[in-house]
């Protein structure tokens, strides 16, 4: 079992930053990669960033469109964190994000390749 505690969120005005980080737990050696999704109201779980490891070196990364140019994710395999930094904040990135972690399989822009998940840290961007 993994456990994810992700912190950082907030309320911030537009054009703003917020950087969110996430700490995996129990166990973590199961795990090969990290992401973060979110979540509006009434809107169903997207995909915004991931990171893979191979051999504890980072292996890839993709972000959503929405957020390429604005959003940055990092991560330590060794210490099974991954951080979101998030700038020119827009009102429309505001939503509930989680981070995922697991080991990696398939389309790793799906909810369905992540096995662990933390509760979700709440970001609101105020215009």
């Amino acid at each position: 079992q993994v456990q994810l505690v992700e912190s950082g969120g907030g309320v911030v005005q537009a054009g703003g930053s917020l950087r969110l980080s996430c700490a995996a737990s129990g166990r973590s050696f199961s795990i090969n990669g990290m992401a973060w999704f979110r979540q509006a109201p009434g809107k169903e779980r997207e995909f915004v960033a991931s990171i893979v490891y191979a051999a504890d070196i980072t292996y890839s990364i993709y972000y959503a469109d929405s957020v390429k140019g604005r959003f940055i994710i990092s991560g330590d395999a060794a210490k099974n964190t991954v951080s979101l930094q998030m700038n020119s904040l827009k009102p429309e990135d505001t939503a509930v994000y989680f981070c995922a972690g697991g080991l990696v399989s398939g389309n790793r822009q799906s909810t369905t390749a992540y096995g662990s998940w933390g509760q979700g840290t709440q970001v609101t961007v105020s215009s």
